[in-house]
């Protein structure tokens, strides 16, 4: 732990109790009073996440929303001012290097990236930027998710301009006198916000938003229950370079105009599978019983055959059952489809299952 990088919350997650661990080489809570406790709080009240470890990053000059779109098949050019749109990071051989969000501001982008990914994500969008578009690292910014049924009040008593943002809207917004960059997004499937502040304040908001009794702090344990009972994918498990956009059942990413141009790195092999079909999908999956299957579980067809694997599984607080995603042959996917898991040396059974397994309240 002495090694690992710190985020400007770190003197308070040790103030709070926090079980500290570590995660994409920073010290990190995974619970303050355990995880069922904090994923309930998000389910029926609000949670405050500290996210500080993930990439923020700015990119101006002319021209920047195209020279992004090189890099991805989103659909940054149309992408209106004070919105936000989730976006993935392709090779040439149609894998995923990342999953970020954009925002337009208005005279620039605003971007989020992965932890485990950020220096290589900025890196490799830096190398592609064209003369007068500049990439700007913010290194000396804190980054706050407050999440759940009452984070819009919760706001309307210190940002109240924040409660005028519809899901995927983003604004610089005064949040008890400091000033923030605020989206109106998430990644528990709940309502919530996402606080961008200046380091140097983030105790200080931190602290202010855990003041009302509506907010408790939560730790990366409840984010990963909550997340996947949203169905929402986490890179380096159910996403990377060895998954596609069509494969991962992220084809909503791709931008109606982009899927006419065809001038983004993998589109060769994007558009094929769009076209022709993947071998296997992303699939929701549901275990009957009460154990959980966990990444790397083999996944069997009803005759025993091996058809894929778990990429994401536990307990689903909210459903008080296992949850899990994972990938499967193409010709098993579809929802209802009978399949067995190994696990522990046992073969359970499970079913396909449509995703989100709890459903998303996000604000439209």
């Amino acid at each position: 732990m002495t090694d690992l990088k710190t985020t400007p919350l770190d003197a308070l997650h040790r103030r709070l109790g926090a079980r500290m661990v570590p995660f994409a080489g920073y010290a990190m809570p995974v619970q303050y009073a355990g995880i069922m406790a904090e994923h309930a709080q998000c389910r029926s009240k609000a949670a405050l996440f500290d996210v500080s470890h993930m990439g923020q990053g700015v990119l101006e000059g002319e021209g920047a929303a195209a020279a992004l779109e090189r890099l991805t098949p989103a659909d940054v050019v149309g992408l209106k001012p004070g919105r936000q749109r989730y976006a993935l990071l392709t090779d040439g051989d149609g894998g995923i290097l990342d999953d970020f969000m954009v925002a337009n501001m208005g005279d620039r982008l605003f971007l989020v990236v992965n932890a485990a990914c950020k220096d290589e994500d900025f890196a490799h969008i830096g190398a592609h930027l064209p003369s007068g578009v500049t990439l700007s690292v913010w290194t000396d910014r804190a980054l706050i998710a407050l999440q759940g049924p009452a984070a819009e009040s919760v706001m309307a008593r210190l940002g109240p301009a924040a409660v005028l943002l519809p899901f995927m809207g983003v604004a610089e917004v005064a949040i008890a006198g400091i000033r923030c960059l605020v989206s109106r997004s998430g990644y528990t499937g709940e309502d919530g916000f996402e606080i961008s502040a200046p380091a140097a304040e983030a105790a200080r908001l931190a602290d202010t938003l855990l003041a009302d009794p509506d907010v408790a702090p939560a730790g990366l344990g409840a984010r990963d229950s909550l997340r996947l009972e949203a169905g929402l994918c986490l890179y380096g498990n159910d996403i990377d370079r060895t998954t596609s956009p069509v494969e991962a059942a992220l084809t909503w990413t791709i931008g109606k105009r982009r899927r006419s141009e065809w001038n983004f790195p993998g589109a060769e092999r994007i558009r094929h599978e769009l076209e022709n079909g993947t071998s296997r999908l992303r699939v929701g999956i549901l275990p009957e019983g009460r154990a959980p299957a966990r990444a790397h579980t083999v996944i069997h067809a009803a005759d025993g055959t091996p058809i894929g694997e778990i990429t994401s599984g536990g307990f689903g607080p909210t459903l008080s059952a296992p949850v899990a995603m994972g990938y499967v042959r193409r010709d098993l996917a579809a929802d209802g489809t009978a399949i067995e898991l190994s696990v522990r040396g046992k073969m359970l059974p499970a079913r396909v299952a449509p995703t989100p397994f709890v459903p998303h309240r996000y604000k439209r």
